[in-house]
Formats: C-alpha cells, structure tokens, sequence
C-alpha cells in the first residue's frame, strides 16, 4: 500500500484497515509456521504496510488534539 493511498482513507478507514491488515498478518504467520509459504516476503510487506497504517493515524490523533488545545 502506497503512502497516498494511505493518505486518500478517513480516519475511519485507517482504522478498520490495520484491523484487517492484522488479520492477514496472523494467516499469514500461521500458515508460514505449518507450511512454508511461497513468498516469506509477505510478511514484512504486511508489517510495514501496518507500521505506516499505524503511523498516519498517530499523526492524525496528534494533529486533532493540536487543534483542540489551540
């Protein structure tokens, strides 16, 4: 996922996407534990996907509560 496609999703959206981008990362762990999957590389794709996910929505929170004590 791209760093503007991240940046085109609501707060909203952020948040329901680290849920679903947590869930595939646990398949994706259980599966590489039970059978080698094809590509390992996934799985940091998928952390770092989560990790900038993740970051965005820090930085939102932190712009928010900005402009409330402004």
């Amino acid at each position: 996922m791209k760093n503007s496609e991240i940046l085109e999703l609501s707060t909203e959206d952020l948040v329901a996407k680290i849920g679903e981008e947590k869930n595939n990362l646990t398949k994706l762990k259980f599966a590489h534990a039970v059978s080698a999957i094809e590509n390992p590389s996934r799985i940091t794709k998928v952390r770092k996907d989560i990790a900038r996910l993740n970051t965005e929505l820090t930085k939102r929170k932190a712009a928010a509560s900005a402009s409330e004590t402004n």
